[in-house]
């Protein structure tokens, strides 16, 4: 078959569009960073860059990515924006093409959308493990249904990236294996949809994960052991919810727990009763009350299961409302501050410059747009999802929204639940459903288009 001068013509102008937007697109994908002139800092990030240097394990801070951090210090984190920018763009690019629906203006609308309207550069743009939460989901996906639509090489890039990002955080290795044991428990059903291979490698980058975080935790710490602070959290929301004073006020009189004389003196909330200055701190923190914790968690378990499980449905169903951009980014974050002044004082002046540390970051404007579009995009889902059992459609597009619909439930359900409901922990997962969403609607008024196969080939 011979190529006109038309094709040659449209081909030119499809590969000058998609290498301008193979320069462009990573940059705006950071744009947050660059505006601000630093990379973003949360209040949790002192805490991941301080592993490499203190040697111990501390609550919810997984060495993993500790470390990850670490090696890109040198160059002032920007080689830590730059592998999550590009980390973005290769899969929602790779998405596109194992569903079939790559085009270059497709890809580069899709992702304009998404930077404009979504939390994803801004997390894109900062030093913490969100980014990497809503992008495992992608990555498992691509495991488990990509087959002969990916090569050996993609099949393992995504393998090492998925089972890294399971072990940067416990709530993402938790959201990754509910993903898995639900996959195996509707391949009956639908059979050849849910490859046995692809199901295989998806359940091995858990395992892998695991290895991951307790070979790091070792190498730094000298313990073969999990990342700490799984009780003291749950207990932190119990607290909140009211349960803690309840299970004191009625054991104290015969138990003596440390905590009985101060049961009357609780925070109204977990983050003050573990990150501000409370009684916790007299007694110990994690070291002096880990046990004391665990015990109280166990024990209001058994004595109060409605309650708790009420308590439960009410934290998850928050927390699917908790979406807005920004939590803990644009308050005064002084141990940050002081891990990256004590360990990295190479890093003190430029960050003390940045607009962040001047009080320039104001996430209201932004979650103006950014909450509707997330609420929304949760909404779309669902009707994509009536959409497709009304007509009984099973496509791979289908498949991801039914996948993203389980990953935003258990991202609630594990969140919610065990640390309370947090704005963050809702944003760094929703805009995989913005993601879905807009390529649902791209398709209903592009489907006769067929796939660009310079895109394609890219």
């Amino acid at each position: 078959m011979s190529i006109t001068t038309d094709q040659l013509r449209t081909r030119a102008a499809g590969t000058f569009w998609l290498r301008l937007a193979a320069v462009t697109l990573p940059l705006l994908m950071i744009a947050p960073a660059f505006w601000n002139g630093y990379p973003l800092l949360q209040w949790d990030t002192g805490g991941y860059l301080a592993r490499w240097y203190e040697g111990y394990l501390v609550p919810s801070r997984s060495t993993v990515f500790g470390l990850y951090l670490h090696y890109g210090e040198g160059f002032g984190f920007w080689t830590n924006l730059a592998v999550q920018s590009l980390a973005t763009l290769w899969l929602l690019q790779l998405t596109l093409r194992v569903l079939s629906m790559m085009q270059t203006f497709r890809f580069v609308a899709i992702s304009l959308l998404l930077i404009l309207s979504t939390a994803l550069p801004w997390l894109a743009s900062m030093l913490l493990t969100d980014i990497f939460a809503g992008l495992s989901v992608l990555s498992l996906f691509l495991l488990i249904v990509g087959g002969d639509r990916l090569s050996g090489l993609e099949k393992g890039a995504l393998f090492v990236f998925t089972a890294f990002a399971a072990a940067t955080h416990s709530a993402t290795l938790g959201v990754l294996f509910g993903l898995c044991a639900a996959g195996w428990m509707m391949r009956p059903l639908l059979g050849p949809r849910l490859p046995i291979a692809g199901l295989t490698r998806a359940s091995l980058t858990i395992v892998a994960g695991s290895l991951m975080l307790v070979s790091a935790n070792h190498a730094l710490s000298g313990e073969w052991a999990w990342t700490p602070g799984g009780t003291g959290v749950a207990f932190g929301r119990m607290m909140q919810d009211g349960i803690v004073a309840r299970f004191l006020n009625d054991h104290c009189p015969h138990e003596n727990f440390k905590l009985c004389p101060y049961r009357n003196e609780l925070p109204a909330t977990a983050d003050e009763f573990l990150w501000g200055k409370s009684v916790f701190n007299e007694l110990g923190r994690f070291h002096g009350l880990n046990d004391e914790m665990g015990t109280i968690v166990e024990r209001s378990l058994a004595d109060y299961p409605a309650w708790q499980a009420g308590a439960a449905l009410r934290a998850m169903g928050q927390q699917l409302l908790h979406v807005a951009t920004g939590e803990g980014a644009s308050v005064w974050i002084p141990h940050t501050y002081g891990i990256i002044e004590r360990y990295i004082p190479a890093q003190v002046a430029p960050m003390r410059a940045a607009r962040q540390q001047h009080w320039g970051l104001n996430f209201d404007y932004v979650n103006w747009l950014h909450v509707p579009v997330a609420l929304l995009s949760m909404l779309g889902l669902l009707v994509l999802l009536g959409h497709a059992l009304a007509h009984r459609r099973l496509d791979d597009l289908t498949l991801l929204a039914a996948t993203v619909t389980l990953a935003l439930l258990g991202n609630a359900f594990i969140c919610g639940v065990i640390s309370g409901p947090h704005d963050r922990y809702g944003a760094r997962m929703v805009w995989v459903a913005t993601f879905v969403v807009l390529m649902a609607l791209f398709r209903s008024v592009g489907d006769e288009e067929p796939a660009d196969e310079t895109s394609a080939a890219a």
